[in-house]
């Protein structure tokens, strides 16, 4: 609280471009005392924290002009802005293939390497948030894009180098957006399109673009966002794996769900459940479909159901997910939450919408999301309809 303190009454006294010696002298003359008990050095102390100036703070404040809470807010911590993908990416093509390969050799080894820390970077993700993890994120997403252009190599090896790549961007992409910075995880996503794209690789392909199209219907763009997430889908065909063909079915469904299109949202969750049942034709799964399963899909099923108001179907899937779900996956358990918070509020039952917000919203205090961040606003919107109630009241004017 001293520092804190001691940085107020700086900054206040810079602004007014005082000097140490002039604050002792107008804070003498605000408590009107004779002589001068307040010199130099002792502003010096209030303001490097040596000192806290308790009975004087009243003073100190009336001679700067401001009021006492103002010297006593917290400080916030400077924090660096976050990063955009050109700082971290030449200005050309970065992908276009470099004209003379006279870099170090790198093989499979390297591939390998590169493709631990990207998986160990979507692990991350599991339990951090975008805030977070946007600076390594770009910073291997440079470092893999570098390694490709700057180094010799077999075919092999640099079609494996893209399909990294294509990887890392998914998931560079996904955490930009989770950090609320959409236009740099759009370029990022469509940097992955063309990785995939050169390493022949339909599966990622897919995946990205319907990374993209997730995001285009979460922003405003819900028309482009059902046009990409079809077009992933389609262009994917029947041959790729069961989990990946259930992940764009999935983003199909969420697409026409967000541009108010029921049945085929309905018809596409249910296709999605279909495949995921099904014996694999062995295609196997890319590893980064881990998370890919029956739990996922009924989370996005309950979603559905609470965006398209009905609650009486939305409440007991998103219950028996939450019963089940790892708590130290903080931001997915506040978004589970937040949609379980609407879908209570739907239902008429506001008591329980309150008492659920207010865990939505104690999650996301620490969470860098602006997912979370957002879901909250919603949620708080939901509960106006029912600010008469005790419990909701109570939620509202916290939150305010």
């Amino acid at each position: 609280m001293g520092s804190s303190i001691g940085a107020n009454i700086r900054r206040e006294r810079d602004r007014r471009g005082w000097s140490q010696a002039r604050l002792a002298r107008e804070v003498c003359r605000a408590a009107e005392v004779q002589g001068e008990p307040v010199g130099r050095q002792e502003v010096s102390r209030w303001e490097t924290g040596k000192r806290t100036p308790r009975e004087w703070l009243p003073f100190i404040a009336a001679a700067l002009g401001v009021s006492v809470d103002v010297l006593r807010e917290p400080q916030k911590p400077i924090e660096r802005p976050l990063p955009t993908l050109a700082d971290f990416l030449p200005n050309e093509n970065p992908l276009a293939p470099p004209r003379v390969r006279e870099g170090r050799r790198v093989g499979m080894g390297q591939v390998e390497d590169l493709q631990q820390r990207v998986h160990g970077l979507r692990l991350a993700d599991d339990v951090l948030a975008g805030g977070d993890l946007i600076r390594p994120a770009f910073r291997e997403l440079r470092s893999a894009v570098r390694l490709y252009r700057e180094s010799s190599y077999s075919g092999e090896v640099g079609r494996e180098l893209l399909r990294q790549v294509g990887e890392l961007a998914q998931i560079a992409g996904w955490i930009a957006s989770d950090a609320g910075l959409h236009a740099e995880a759009e370029r990022i996503y469509r940097l992955g399109i063309s990785a995939a794209a050169q390493a022949e690789d339909r599966t990622l392909a897919g995946n990205l673009a319907g990374s993209l199209a997730y995001q285009l219907s979460n922003i405003g763009r819900e028309v482009e966002g059902l046009q990409l997430a079809r077009a992933a889908l389609d262009r994917a065909g029947l041959d790729v794996p069961p989990k990946a063909r259930a992940l764009y079915l999935d983003r199909v469904a969420w697409a026409h769900t967000k541009t108010g299109e029921a049945q085929p949202a309905m018809r596409a969750l249910g296709e999605a459940s279909d495949v995921l049942t099904q014996d694999s034709t062995g295609a196997e799964s890319p590893a980064y479909l881990y998370w890919v399963d029956a739990g996922e899909l009924q989370v996005m099923e309950s979603r559905v159901y609470t965006e398209l108001r009905r609650p009486l179907r939305a409440v007991p899937l998103l219950r028996d997910v939450l019963s089940r779900y790892d708590v130290t996956h903080t931001r997915e358990l506040a978004l589970y939450l937040s949609w379980l918070a609407v879908a209570l509020a739907d239902a008429n039952e506001p008591e329980e919408a309150a008492a659920t917000a207010n865990r939505v919203l104690a999650l996301s205090a620490d969470v860098a999301s602006e997912r979370t961040a957002e879901r909250g606003r919603v949620v708080l919107a939901r509960l106006e309809g029912f600010r008469d109630v005790p419990e909701v009241r109570a939620v509202l004017d916290g939150a305010a």
